[in-house]
């Protein structure tokens, strides 16, 4: 167990579980987590490894005897036939039979209808009423001599969902945790690794929980296959449903209006539609003008009758083109169908989450670690819907009078929601509030950014933000249009921090292809943010490197695979931009890695004996004060680039897969936050 871990426990006693559990125990059956999480919840909520075993076979024991499998449901039905009553874990769903004025459930899995089920049990969980809930059922059969009445009879019904939870709890023990720490909690909650996502990758993450603690939340992701869009909304929350895009009705989503009988959006607190994305599909023309006035208005009509709800809509869906190329030749909506290509529909989305910024999810992401039990976590958020949280800004900072109303709203509902996620507390400093205004206009920017492109009668905006204490104006960019600003309208003639200085010249990719006269080159900073991509050595370092004879680097940081495999890959960009003819020292000061020293060697080793076929003589030394914190580039001829994170700029990417172009590539990978400075030093 880490240290995290341990703290999860000491001030979460019983409400978390470790989260691997959930694949030792589902074997076959084909539930959501939160149903599997409610009984590791019941036995295995301990962090005692014995209570844990114990607890694990107990819930298989539950889930062998209890659940219906659907191949199995024979078997079941002639186990309560035999003992007279049996208990089973299965997906209910009632409805009313106007004609005989009584409501019957149906179990999906055990393939029985037509049971009666008394109005107080409905009245106590409406759910029931719409697309059905994972419950455990107390069923009795009894054989009458007519025919026309069930044999089966519902003794009791239990919801699997948290019957209770202290919210006072919650908000104290959320004191006990610093940011990072908490964030690290909620990002296992949800089944991840947290060392394997950077700051800015764990808060789009979080992004998708807004929905469950925010009423009438507008989200929309779209991006590559595999990124684990749908996982949240299918998985997590026993308040949320998710429905295929191309099974929306009107009668299902909002009101039947033959029998009055109220939609999803009257009983859900998330309603998320997957596959939403297809040209091709056949949108009914009427739903989408519902869906409007909707997501606009908090409501919808029935006959003459005006009905307000609470559901949040999420729209998830896959692109088929890089980021790039959307932005150059179609836009980030272009994947929609035609009848939700539309500007009004459009601009009703309060964040557009970026899908490809997002990893395809890969085995080693999945957490070990403890993480709320996710229905605790569910209703936590759910009570928070209760709240609002988007003053909590106000204070420090304000909206820019161009932003529209519309604009506003979608700002503050994404501020609100991930406050209340991150600082239920209200104990945020004035940085972290900053952070979290900035991500919350970003992702309305990015909405706005594309209906100028679709509907030109939108006029462009300034998305920024004054500071109350200086009256300072803070504009803010989508990371999208830092990296490729020439496809955006608002600074077509604005370059990025890795592209200045280098206009006119093309960058070398071999020895043969060596610039003959280097660029005037110039101090300068280079800032590049969390998942940007586009970045390698050659644009960092290339040119400034040209023509040294001796390079030093000190990076304290050069001791396990990877970051040596860095070190080599900077050795490359070295050899690229030197004469052919010419060789250069490179020499690295660093420290021994206390384990692995030997093996640290031998890598250095090698990297020597094959970088002098190309001139490039590697050499090597350990700080022994094992006190080096600096990390630069010096050359001899004049120039020290400071690195605060060193050679270590790239997140985590499949190093053994060699048809990974990130793998092969520097600039298809994502970069952790860096900043990098170019100093012009004497002697």
């Amino acid at each position: 167990m880490t240290a995290l871990d341990n703290k999860i426990n000491e001030h979460f006693s019983g409400l978390v579980v470790r989260k691997d559990l959930v694949k030792i125990v589902k074997g076959n059956a084909i539930v959501p987590s939160y149903v599997l999480e409610y009984l590791l919840g019941q036995y295995c909520a301990t962090a005692d490894e014995e209570s844990i075993k114990t607890g694990i076979d107990t819930v298989k024991d539950v889930l062998r005897q209890h659940y219906v499998h659907r191949n199995e449901s024979g078997l079941i039905k002639s186990v309560i036939k035999e003992k007279g009553r049996h208990k089973v874990i299965d997906k209910v769903s009632v409805a009313l039979n106007d004609k005989k004025d009584v409501y019957e459930a149906a179990f999906a899995n055990l393939g029985i209808k037509q049971v009666l089920v008394d109005s107080d049990t409905v009245k106590k969980h409406p759910k029931l009423l719409v697309s059905g809930v994972w419950s455990i059922v107390d069923l009795e059969y009894e054989h009458f001599e007519d025919n026309s009445v069930s044999p089966w009879i519902i003794n009791t019904l239990k919801p699997i969902q948290l019957s209770h939870f202290d919210y006072d709890h919650y908000i104290s023990a959320r004191k006990k945790f610093s940011t990072d720490e908490w964030i690290d909690l909620l990002i296992q909650s949800i089944g991840f690794n947290p060392e394997m996502l950077g700051k800015r990758s764990k808060l789009l993450q979080l992004v998708r929980l807004i929905p469950f603690c925010e009423r009438n939340y507008n989200l929309i992701e779209l991006g590559p296959k595999g990124t684990g869009k749908s996982h949240i909304f299918s998985e997590f929350s026993p308040h949320g449903i998710l429905i295929s895009g191309g099974e929306i009705t009107v009668p299902k989503l909002f009101v039947n209006n033959s029998n009055g009988k109220i939609g999803l959006v009257g009983y859900w607190d998330t309603v998320a539609f997957d596959e939403f994305a297809g040209k091709k599909k056949r949108i009914n023309n009427a739903l989408v003008d519902i869906m409007k006035n909707y997501m606009a208005n908090k409501s919808f009509s029935r006959g003459v009758e005006i009905i307000g709800a609470e559901a949040a809509m999420v729209f998830i869906g896959n692109t088929r083109h890089t980021l790039p190329y959307m932005l150059k030749h179609t836009d980030l909506f272009d994947e929609l169908p035609e009848q939700y290509y539309d500007s009004a529909f459009l601009d009703r989305i309060h964040f557009y989450l970026p899908g490809w910024e997002v990893d395809i999810i890969r085995g080693e992401m999945f957490s070990d670690g403890y993480g709320f039990v996710v229905d605790y976590l569910a209703e936590i958020l759910r009570s928070l819907r209760n709240n609002d949280y988007s003053d909590q800004y106000a204070q420090h900072f304000n909206l820019v009078s161009d932003i529209s109303t519309r604009d506003k709203d979608g700002i503050n509902k994404t501020f609100s929601g991930l406050m209340k996620i991150l600082f239920p507390h209200k104990e945020a400093t004035k940085k972290e509030i900053e952070e979290v205004l900035q991500f919350a206009i970003e992702g309305r920017k990015r909405v706005k950014d594309q209906l100028m492109k679709i509907d030109s009668t939108y006029a462009a905006v300034r998305f920024a933000y004054t500071c109350n204490d200086g009256n300072k104006t803070i504009h803010v960019k989508s990371l999208e249009e830092e990296e490729y600003p020439q496809y955006f309208s608002s600074s077509p003639d604005e370059e990025s921090d890795l592209d200045k200085d280098e206009q006119g010249s093309e960058q070398p990719q071999t020895p043969d292809a060596v610039i003959e006269k280097p660029p005037e080159l110039k101090e300068r900073q280079v800032i590049v943010k969390e998942n940007q991509r586009g970045v390698t050595y050659d644009k960092l370092f290339g040119q400034y490197l040209q023509d040294a004879k001796k390079i030093t680097v000190t990076d304290s940081y050069i001791r396990i695979f990877y970051q040596i495999r860095n070190l080599m890959e900077f050795l490359e960009t070295v050899a690229k931009f030197k004469p052919k003819d010419d060789e250069v020292e490179v020499h690295l000061i660093t420290v021994e890695d206390e384990f692995k020293g030997p093996q640290q060697i031998e890598f250095f080793i090698k990297i020597q004996e094959n970088c002098a076929i190309a001139g490039v003589q590697f050499t090597w030394e350990f700080d022994e004060t094992q006190t080096l914190h600096a990390r630069h580039i010096v050359t001899d001829h004049g120039w020290k680039v400071l690195l605060d994170r060193g050679l270590d700029i790239f997140q985590h990417y499949e190093m053994n897969d060699s048809f990974s172009l990130s793998n092969r590539l520097q600039q298809y990978r994502s970069c952790k936050a860096f900043e990098i400075t170019y100093l012009k030093v004497e002697g």
